[in-house]
């Protein structure tokens, strides 16, 4: 059987593929285009699409973070949210033992950069075991040490999350994307 989608021809059927969107609401493993905005609750914008290309993502696959998932549940084409999120929804509460304090030694090399030097609130990059980059923000620079704060930017603060949903194909829809040059 064919998905709805798809016409007997194998051409993309648009009535089908518009009804599944219109009708569908979002549920875990729904494929989802959306524009959104993330905003500190007194206004400043973090980040926003509403004036580019919406995203997709399969609700589920871990591209978002849960809370932001959760609020979006539901929703169908068309539909807009605005919900602000608590720390703990958004991302995360600040964990102090995320701050770590290095010898300074350690940083020398970076203190010493004439073009790019380290300073209070530069971002230095580490490996963690898995050899993953694990980016840290400089807090303090004393005599013998360095202090760095591995908290997410935005732990501990409340997000507006505004989104505008384009589409929801249910999961047992799958969208093949063809260009033709």
């Amino acid at each position: 059987m064919l998905p709805a989608t798809v016409n007997s021809g194998g051409l993309l059927d648009r009535n089908a593929y518009e009804m599944a969107s219109i009708n569908s609401p979002i549920v875990t493993g729904a494929q989802i285009t959306l524009h959104f905005s993330l905003a500190l609750p007194g206004g400043d914008t973090i980040d926003s699409n509403f004036d580019k290309k919406p995203v997709s993502f399969r609700l589920g696959d871990g591209q978002m973070l849960p809370g932001f998932e959760q609020v979006l549940l539901g929703l169908r084409a068309g539909e807009e949210l605005e919900a602000t999120l608590d720390a703990k929804e958004a991302f995360g509460e600040r964990n102090p033992r995320n701050e770590q304090v290095f010898p300074l030694e350690k940083f020398e090399h970076l203190l010493k950069d004439d073009l790019v030097p380290t300073q209070v609130g530069s971002v230095v990059s580490f490996k963690d075991p898995g050899g993953f980059d694990l980016p840290g923000v400089v807090k303090a620079i004393g005599e013998s040490s360095v202090s760095v704060d591995f908290n997410h930017p935005l732990a501990g603060k409340a997000i507006l999350f505004t989104a505008r949903i384009v589409s929801v194909l249910p999961p047992e829809e799958q969208v093949v994307e063809v260009k033709l040059s």
